[in-house]
């Protein structure tokens, strides 16, 4: 009986130890397929990135093909240039070897002739400033007489630049009475302001210009409109001699009669229209004839 107990209890912790070391190997080989499996899960997104960064490589190498394709592509062209280019080198020397035989005189022809080619150049160029400078003294007149006149009627009094020249005109309606020569005293108002504009300007000369309409004159003490556009031109002159100290040598008179007209003289608008005396601002030609033989 006794060692029936002892047997029991041997048989007991026999089991108990087995089950002890069974349980510590599960425990054991659990934590090793943990480890396992993170290394399973590891290896998988290794795997991912090897075989995206593989697909990038493919996309690279097929782009780096096609690069490679058009480099090709622009190297054979410009091959093909290089050998036009070589064959126009070769062209050139043997033109210039054909060139070689100018003689000494001949290149110093062509030699002087370009000196001639830059000297006309800042010929025309001196021209140009010399222009330049004019028209913008011809605006300053502009500008400063119609500050001295006012603010009169455009049809009584028009000043403008056309061409390079300075043109002040002035109704007749304005300067005299229908058929008559002698100078109202508005118009010697006017006149007056015109002529202190001239005045301030002492380099410049004008001409005074009387025109008429085509209706013939009628009066006696003339003969026709050439008389009559003179007769004004010759007032207009001397009430700006006499009475506004104008230099007499810097003034010309001149009638142009009907034979300029700005208007049609079948309309009485017209014809008053072409009824003006005109100061013309004469260009400088002796200043731009020296300026010419100066080159």
């Amino acid at each position: 009986m006794q060692k029936i107990s002892t047997l029991i209890l041997i048989a007991a912790a026999s089991t108990s130890v087995v089950s002890c070391v069974s349980t510590k190997k599960y425990k054991e080989s659990e934590a090793k397929y943990t480890q396992l499996n993170g290394a399973y899960l590891d290896l998988q997104s290794k795997y991912r990135e090897a075989q995206g960064e593989l697909n990038a490589c493919k996309n690279n190498t097929a782009d780096l093909t096609n690069r490679n394709t058009a480099l090709n592509g622009q190297i054979a062209d410009l091959n093909k240039q290089v050998d036009y280019l070589k064959q126009n080198n070769s062209q050139v020397l043997n033109q210039l070897k054909d060139l070689s035989v100018i003689s000494g005189s001949q290149a110093e022809s062509i030699r002087k002739s370009m000196e001639n080619i830059s000297s006309k150049d800042a010929y025309i160029k001196d021209l140009q400033s010399s222009i330049s400078r004019k028209d913008s003294l011809n605006m300053a007149l502009v500008m400063n007489l119609k500050g001295a006149i006012g603010n009169l009627d455009d049809k009584d009094i028009n000043i403008k630049v056309d061409k390079g020249v300075v043109y002040i005109d002035i109704s007749d309606k304005l300067l005299f009475k229908s058929g008559s020569y002698d100078i109202t005293d508005r118009a010697k108002d006017v006149l007056g302001k015109v002529a202190k504009v001239l005045n301030n300007q002492p380099d410049i000369e004008f001409m005074v210009e009387g025109h008429t309409d085509s209706v013939a004159y009628k009066g006696t003490q003339l003969v026709d409109n050439w008389d009559l556009s003179v007769k004004r031109a010759t007032s207009v002159v001397r009430v700006l001699q006499n009475q506004y100290g104008l230099d007499p040598k810097r003034m010309t008179a001149a009638g142009r009669g009907q034979y300029i007209p700005i208007a049609d003289n079948s309309t009485a608008d017209g014809r008053a229209a072409n009824r003006r005396t005109r100061i013309v601002v004469l260009p400088q030609l002796d200043q731009f004839f020296k300026l010419l033989e100066k080159k």
